[in-house]
């Protein structure tokens, strides 16, 4: 593969001040949970370079966020995992420049190995020693590619959003956030006393497998086989259009993700079990804290059995999704979490095959202005969710993009022959 990108510099970066909080810091039940075992990649788009400002904020904004700093590892009496207390291993900051422009990244597939030199990819092992790197590249066009990598455990979408929005504030000058960073993970999303489960769907989707404790969860649908990823465009009016479709053959009406999740998951090639993050935040009694940066999301499950995902009307696939959705509440949370304090030794696991979806359309992604503009586009670079090594994300359109004002983008892995039947499938939501 050709080399588009050149490394200029690499430093490691502290916070600005120290912190005074007692170490080690455990995690919650959520952070733990082994489908999050593993560092995750993204890549955000910008037509202005504001690289310089980025790296001067980026000190402050890590004595808020100190954890970012300190590495992972795995506690002795039961191999979750926690903050060490360890000397600070602060975050890798590289500067690169490229001949690129915003055009040619913006026109790449996501997935494309090209994608892959614009952001960090440390191994396990460094993603643990050190959860955050970053990579900011300057395009030949004057714009930026903002690369990171951060450990799940710490953080997922949400919480990488919300660091980032706080760089960005600090960056302009805006000072720190008006609400501060909330840690508190083991005290809000740990087990209950004595441990109990009152949300029978988990017992029925989910099992065990002792090689999950060994090789991790990841090791074993990476067996799956050849997978390829495509791209798909989506019209609001033509998703629209189905949506109504929909309602009037169920007589209730769906969202575009319930709607669309089940068009796609039809096509999965016979994978019974559909799993999807569902943001917990309002969710739980009390809700969660506002400035509460940790996993936010709890895994939810559907399962059809073998022949029904194919023969049955797509809508009452999404009807099942709706369902599942209206069945998340506060006990489902906490049975959720009370299952992986029973059973983290077991090796929890969804089984071989598992669709995984996640929307990332509205999350608050324009905040991430680092005094020049807020990121065009934002995309993924790491192809294992919930997991699942099959995933689709639900992507925002490029912003700034008049084309793509009314639209948004899903990006689909599926082994190759089921994804030749999606492509002709998906053409009825193109502009």
């Amino acid at each position: 593969m050709k080399m588009n990108v050149e490394i200029l510099s690499t430093a490691i970066v502290y916070p600005s001040s120290p912190s005074f909080q007692p170490l080690p810091l455990p995690l919650s039940h959520l952070d733990t949970d082994r489908i999050l075992h593993l560092p995750f990649r993204t890549l955000r788009l910008y037509a202005h370079d504001a690289a310089d400002s980025f790296a001067s904020a980026l000190p402050a904004a890590l004595a808020l966020y100190f954890p970012l700093a300190l590495p992972l590892r795995h506690r002795p009496s039961d191999s979750r995992l926690q903050v060490d207390d360890a000397p600070l291993a602060g975050v890798s900051l590289t500067r690169a420049a490229s001949p690129l422009t915003l055009s040619d990244l913006r026109a790449a597939q996501p997935g494309a190995l090209l994608l892959y030199q614009f952001a960090p990819d440390p191994t396990a092992g460094e993603a643990l020693a050190r959860p955050l790197s970053i990579q900011l590249t300057a395009l030949a066009c004057g714009g930026l590619a903002v690369g990171m990598c951060v450990h799940h455990a710490l953080c997922d979408g949400a919480g990488a959003t919300q660091f980032l929005s706080t760089v960005a504030g600090l960056a302009r000058g805006s000072g720190p956030p008006t609400v501060s960073p909330v840690w508190a993970r083991a005290e809000l999303l740990g087990p209950r006393t004595p441990p109990r489960m009152e949300a029978p769907l988990l017992r029925e989707v989910l099992g065990f497998d002792d090689n999950v404790t060994i090789d991790g969860i990841y090791d074993r649908e990476a067996k799956t086989g050849s997978l390829v990823r495509e791209c798909f465009p989506v019209s609001e009016e033509h998703l629209n259009r189905f949506r109504n479709q929909l309602a009037e053959e169920a007589s209730m009406s769906f969202t575009s993700f319930e709607a669309l999740s089940a068009y796609i998951w039809r096509a999965s090639d016979a994978v019974v079990k559909l799993v999807y993050s569902m943001n917990i935040v309002k969710l739980l009694d009390p809700e969660l804290p506002r400035g509460y940066w940790g996993n936010v999301c709890v895994p939810v499950y559907v399962h059809l059995a073998a022949g029904e995902l194919i023969e049955q009307p797509v809508w009452k696939t999404a009807k099942l999704i709706k369902e599942s959705k209206n069945g998340v509440s506060d006990e489902y949370v906490r049975s959720y979490v009370d299952f992986q304090e029973l059973h983290y030794a077991d090796g929890i696991t969804a089984g071989d095959r598992v669709s995984a979806f996640t929307d990332w359309r509205h999350l608050v992604h324009r905040d991430a202005d680092f005094g020049l503009g807020g990121p065009v586009s934002v995309m993924p670079l790491t192809w294992r969710l919930l997991g699942s090594s099959e995933p689709c994300f639900f992507l925002p359109g490029d912003m700034g993009n008049e084309t793509e004002k009314n639209a948004f983008k899903v990006v689909v892995s599926l082994p190759e022959k089921a994804m030749q039947g999606l492509k002709q499938s998906m053409k009825v939501f193109a502009s």
